[in-house]
């Protein structure tokens, strides 16, 4: 065997090299050992050239490689301290067969990268994708002098005894360097990646990095890496290190100076072999498993921009302005407590010294009452002592609209012995004995319970006919609805709160932002937290909830106060004070506000749920709240209410798992809405006076013949028939819809039947109550038209859909949008502001908007 050539390093002298075959040791030594290493290989008498080219940038070199020669391609390129310069190499290879594919290995001072062409990348359920045409950028590094002349080279090899032609070239990447605030525009595929590298500004801490296309697939993937090596930039190492995340049309990732100590860093761009995870279809299931999949043209243009982010002062902007927001309704109600005080102080001075004042100053400021005031004046030739006298004078000089209605209310008062109570029985049983008393003392007695029967069952009802419980019982029943989601709360947010602390710590720590569904475009980091800003704009619900808990404070210690001195206001006229709910309420408000700050740090399918259980709560609490008003003896128990609440959580998850295109889940739901929707239908109509055993259906059919087949008659009770007809036509509606089109986005859908019930039933109760001749005061009014406004502006900024977990992460990108409000709140953050808003009005419609009633005798206040 003849030894063709030795070879060194570039910077080594050929006349070393040659010196190296002249001694007569060295060249013996070497010969014995490539001696044995054919013998050991079996390939003894054949010969492996093995050739070493100076090469030159920007020329492209054709060539032929076998199993028998090796060629090497040695480059030198002079590196500068302050200025970074890309060497990108690309390789065509003609040949189709991978039994035997190319070797290229480039070996660096500091790094070797290989690559095998063709190259083979493997997709879902193991497709293999063959790749001749590679690109990829050397990863360069850092020099300590000012300027250093850095040599690589490039071998290639091949075990083909056949022999494959291929192109090299290498090549200067001018733009290596992204400027900030400049678009650079780049192509990319699977087998020629691109990374380019970022500095850091002085003064600037955080920067956006926005990568855009103007189509949505080939899928690629987008990262931020540090400044080492090796860089890894092909499908299937692209996970290995830095953050990363998978994009159609756009990626966006706010990256911090703090976290890259070099104050430099890579962005890194990938296309995918297949489009799956960006929601695109799959090719073909080859039948073999080893045949190789076509990717076809998976080429992609791609712009990149990377911009400077918010400062620390738009950070506390932004603070100040949202905690400004909302301390002002505290002020606001400050205000207007002070006013009330000061219109009841002169209500009081009047009362005190009637004689000081005119009738028509005395009827100004008797308010809402003035005009009945003067009429009591006018007659009696007195002043009233307290608005209770000109108000059961006003009630008694009343007439109804229906002369049928007042012979009705007046025989059933007669025949079922319903009596008023006198002043001095009710300041006696305000100082009975404080011996627990309970509930069921008073309905288990068998003639109360025949009582309850006949009294519920009259066609006109008042509120004196459901207001007969002790008072002192029924404000412990309803105190329960506060202690109970109270203890809710508890339960449900600390799991709440560590697992969002889990995910957050999952995505910085795995770099994968494809787990959380933000508004990327807008959203600013704060220590660990990923999008602070989202968070922050929920403080609203938490304290709006804390002052309307104090507004009910206010009026429950007055009201307690009024009691105590047998105010005869208090005690005998007005809708029945009943404070739990009103607090549960409040709390859930709040509740709401920290679960869905909880959500917005990691939000994504899987714990939506905590965004939207208080949500339920709130729709159920209220729709509640207005049926107390009026049926405060029969309103359900604070366990069956959250029995029922924890049932439509129940079914909100099994929806977001399992109800996405399963029609059997549906139709299940469907009969369940329906039956649920018929079965509160019937309580609600027969006032609780039905059982639901063995009987329930030949009572059902003894009905329908009696009223329907044998004589047709109408509803006894028509203003309720009316409300719950109009409730089945629009629940049996939303079930139809629901099995119709199965929308992705369960958990909504149930939110939206409850928020359409919640209207449905407060719509009703508005018209029933001018109906009924009864008014709405300047405050309840205000707070209505401001709601209503409020809550329009409301769902606008609600609909922008800013992101969207029923899709893949990378097509919920494509709905991001940038911050437009001081640079760091966005669409969905003004939805917080306004909707926590929005939630405050509507709780304080349901505290005032009977409160014209409050000097008007209960057995004068209509059910409906």
């Amino acid at each position: 065997m003849v030894l063709r050539s030795c070879w060194k390093s570039r910077h080594k002298s050929r006349s070393g090299a040659a010196d190296c075959l002249l001694r007569p040791g060295w060249t013996v030594l070497l010969w014995l050992c490539v001696t044995l290493v054919a013998c050991a290989s079996g390939v003894v008498g054949e010969t492996k050239n093995v050739v070493q080219k100076d090469a030159e940038f920007d020329v492209t070199y054709n060539d032929t490689v076998t199993s028998e020669n090796q060629t090497i391609y040695a480059f030198n390129h002079t590196v500068s301290r302050n200025k970074t310069e890309g060497v990108r190499v690309s390789v065509d290879v003609s040949s189709q067969g991978s039994e035997s594919p190319i070797l290229f290995v480039v070996r660096q001072k500091q790094a070797v990268l290989s690559f095998q062409v063709p190259l083979i990348l493997r997709g879902l359920y193991q497709r293999k994708y063959p790749y001749n045409h590679l690109g990829r950028t050397l990863c360069q590094p850092p020099t300590r002098a000012a300027s250093e002349t850095q040599y690589f080279f490039v071998d290639v090899s091949t075990l083909s005894s056949q022999g494959t032609n291929y192109q090299l070239r290498v090549s200067r990447v001018e733009s290596f360097t992204l400027q900030t605030d400049k678009k650079f525009s780049f192509t990319a595929s699977p087998s020629q990646p691109q990374y380019f590298k970022y500095d850091f500004p002085d003064g600037v801490d955080t920067v956006i990095v926005k990568v855009s296309s103007d189509t949505n697939f080939p899928c690629s993937v987008m990262s931020i890496q540090d400044i080492q090596c090796p860089v890894y930039d092909l499908d299937n190492n692209v996970a290995f290190i830095g953050m990363y995340q998978t994009m159609t049309k756009k990626g966006a990732i706010t990256v911090q100076r703090k976290d890259f100590p070099s104050y430099s860093f890579y962005v890194v761009v990938v296309v995918k072999t297949e489009d799956e995870a960006c929601g695109g279809p799959l090719p073909y299931y080859p039948l073999r498993p080893d045949e190789l999949t076509d990717a076809g043209n998976r080429s992609k243009v791609l712009d990149v921009v990377v911009s400077p982010a918010i400062n620390s002062e738009v950070y506390v902007m932004g603070m100040l302005f949202c905690l400004g927001i909302f301390l002002s309704f505290y002020l606001l109600t400050l205000l207007v407590a002070c006013l009330e005080n000061k219109r009841m102080g002169k209500r009081r001075e009047l009362f005190q010294n009637p004689a000081d004042m005119s009738p028509a100053e005395t009827a100004s400021l008797l308010g809402k009452n003035g005009d009945d005031a003067v009429a009591f004046m006018g007659i009696t030739g007195k002043t009233p002592a307290s608005p209770y006298e000109y108000g059961s004078f006003a009630d008694n000089c009343s007439t109804l609209s229906s002369e049928a209605i007042t012979d009705s209310a007046t025989s059933t008062d007669n025949n079922y012995g319903y009596m008023e109570r006198t002043l001095d029985s009710v300041g006696r049983s305000r100082q009975e004995s404080l011996s627990s008393v309970e509930e069921d003392d008073y309905d288990t007695l068998d003639d109360i319970d025949s009582d309850k029967n006949i009294v519920r069952t009259k066609k006109f009802l008042c509120v004196s006919d459901l207001a007969r419980k002790d008072k002192r019982i029924l404000s412990k029943k309803y105190q329960i609805y506060f202690w109970n989601i109270a203890t809710i709360a508890v339960f449900y947010a600390l799991p709440v709160i560590q697992l969002v602390i889990t995910y957050q710590t999952v995505v910085n720590v795995t770099g994968n932002q494809d787990i959380c569904y933000y508004n990327f475009l807008c959203a600013h980091p704060l220590g660990a937290l990923s999008a602070f800003n989202n968070i922050l704009s929920n403080l609203g619900y938490v304290m709006l909830g804390l002052l309307f808990l104090l507004i009910v404070l206010k009026r429950d210690i007055v009201h307690n106060r009024a009691l105590v001195r047998n105010d005869v206001n208090a005690l005998e006229c007005g809708i029945p004070k009943h404070f739990g709910l009103f607090y549960a309420m409040g709390t859930a408000l709040m509740m709401e506000g920290l679960l869905s700050a909880c959500y917005h740090v990691c939000p994504n399918y899987t714990n939506f749920q905590f965004d939207t259980s208080f949500m339920y709560m709130i729709a159920g609490l209220c729709m509640l709240k207005l049926y107390q008003k009026r049926h405060p003896d029969i309103n359900a128990s604070a366990y069956t209410a959250y029995a029922c609440l924890a049932a439509v959580i129940f079914f909100s998850v099994l929806g977001v798992v399992f109800g996405k295109g399963n029609m059997v889940f549906w139709i299940v739901f469907s009969v369940i809405h329906i039956l649920a929707t018929l079965l509160l239908s019937t309580q609600l109509y027969y006032m609780g006076r039905w059982r639901l055993d063995s009987g329930v259906l030949r009572r059902i059919v003894y009905v329908i013949y009696t009223d329907c087949i044998r004589q047709c008659s109408g509803p006894m009770y028509i203003d309720r028939m009316v409300l719950l007809v109009m409730g089945n036509i629009v629940n049996w509606s939303l079930a139809a819809y629901g099995l119709i089109k199965t929308p992705n986005d369960f958990a909504s859908y149930l939110l939206a039947i409850a928020i359409c019930n919640l209207l449905l039933y407060f719509a009703f109760y508005i018209i029933m109550k001018l109906r009924s001749g009864e008014r709405i005061q300047c405050l309840a009014l205000v707070c209505i038209l401001f709601t209503a406004v409020v809550w329009g502006f409301a769902l606008y900024f609600f609909f922008q859909g800013l992101s969207t977990w029923q899709k893949t992460p990378a097509e919920s990108r494509e709905h991001n949008r940038d911050c437009i409000l001081l640079s760091f709140f966005d669409d969905h953050d003004i939805w917080h502001f306004l909707s926590s808003i929005a939630m405050f009005g509507s709780f304080l419609v349901l505290l005032t908007m009977d409160d014209d009633l409050d000097t008007v005798q209960r057995d004068k206040i209509f059910v409906f």
